[in-house]
């Protein structure tokens, strides 16, 4: 009777500590997506509004595609490094500068 008690106790602190470590890796994988789809977003306005021509949002694009990949990748093994993420961040800050610097050329769409 102790034992299924015990074994009880120790299933359900296995669920919470399991279930909190969970809760804390989804803000990160939130900020990838809010990230990719905000840089989408800044793309896609630049067209709109014609600070971007065709060809420099294509680049863009590929550039974001790019660094979805590079992602991908570093989660391919189950665990992103201090390195990968470094790296990751370091790209996407570079993309973000690259978004800003094409906008704001003074290249018009014709």
């Amino acid at each position: 009777m102790k034992s299924n008690i015990l074994f009880g106790v120790l299933l359900i602190a296995g669920i919470a500590v399991n279930s909190n470590v969970s809760a804390q890796a989804t803000p990160a994988k939130r900020r990838i997506v809010v990230h990719e789809r905000n840089q989408s977003k800044r793309i896609h306005e630049g067209v709109k509004s014609g600070e971007l021509t065709h060809r420099e949002a294509k680049t863009l694009r590929t550039d974001e595609k790019d660094l979805h990949q590079d992602t991908k990748m570093a989660k391919a093994d189950g665990k992103v490094t201090v390195a990968e993420r470094k790296d990751l961040r370091k790209e996407a800050k570079q993309d973000s500068r690259a978004i800003y610097r094409k906008k704001h050329n003074n290249r018009e769409r014709p």
